[in-house]
């Protein structure tokens, strides 16, 4: 039943969920004494927020994901749909009733992430069917709502002034660019299912390989645009910061360049390799701030 739960929760959304809180208080918190107790009820709100949003969009695209993800606990029968109904309302309370816990400026920041996610995957916006909207709407979350809402929700707790660090613009426009890659790449091995219940994606609407170009035009952006932020100096360590983002970008290429687009199973190694490059960065710039 664990291992079902987990994999309801869609893993690597999680572990980035966790990364990217853990890099957050890392930037904040830099001088204060480590508050374990105001990590650990952040991250749960997190996770508890990711899990609804996730859960909610499998409860909802029973039906497609049968024909994309067939191996989904819903559609393969390892978790009913009610049961699945219960997880996702259950996480959708502890995450309010935790953040609500903290504070309220926190509990405002995860009830508009979960009104994101629900209007994402339920009527009368779905916002998955139209593809500008879905990847704005991840990139809203992912690059600006977590990296400076929790950025600002750490500072608060920490009593420090709520003043957003020059430094931290740089890692909001890498992730939400990066964020735009993640919608437009999941959605490439998906066209099948997608376009038998019209949903919109640009996979479906555009093609495969315009889909996947625009992702990778999309991150190359991304990754040269911390290596300008550090070359004009509004990184510390910015020699850190150039060589280190001009090596993945250049691993993210070779990977890129490699891939056959019309080959599904190469298509989902590649994007899950390409929440590895997610994982990293995150890592990667923490340790600029810190070395």
């Amino acid at each position: 039943m664990l291992r079902t739960l987990w994999q309801f929760g869609r893993p690597h959304t999680l572990i980035g969920s966790t990364l990217s809180v853990l890099a957050l208080y890392a930037l904040a918190a830099r001088g204060y004494a480590p508050d374990a107790a105001l990590v650990g009820w952040s991250l749960l709100a997190a996770l508890a927020c990711n899990v609804y949003i996730t859960g909610l969009n499998q409860w909802a695209d029973v039906a497609v994901d049968r024909v994309n993800k067939p191996w989904l606990p819903i559609p393969a029968g390892r978790l009913s749909r009610r049961n699945a109904g219960v997880v996702i309302v259950v996480c959708l309370l502890v995450a309010l009733g935790t953040s609500a816990w903290l504070s309220w400026p926190f509990f405002g920041l995860i009830a508009l992430i979960a009104a994101i996610g629900t209007a994402y995957s339920l009527p009368p916006l779905h916002l998955k069917r139209h593809h500008g909207l879905a990847a704005g709407a991840i990139a809203l979350v992912r690059g600006l709502l977590i990296n400076v809402g929790f950025y600002l929700h750490f500072l608060h707790e920490l009593g420090a002034p709520p003043v957003l660090a020059t430094a931290i613009w740089p890692l909001v426009g890498f992730v939400a660019a990066f964020s735009l890659g993640i919608a437009w790449f999941k959605d490439i091995p998906d066209t099948a299912g997608d376009a038998q219940y019209h949903f919109g994606t640009l996979a479906v609407r555009w093609g495969r390989g315009h889909a996947f170009r625009a992702g990778v035009w999309v991150v190359s952006l991304a990754y040269a645009g911390v290596i300008a932020a550090a070359w004009a100096g509004s990184l510390p360590n910015p020699r850190w910061f150039m060589v280190s983002h001009a090596a993945l970008w250049g691993l993210f290429l070779t990977m890129a360049f490699r891939l056959d687009v019309g080959d599904d199973r190469a298509v989902k190694r590649f994007y899950m390799l390409f929440w590895g490059l997610f994982f990293v960065e995150y890592g990667v710039y923490v340790w600029g701030f810190w070395m």
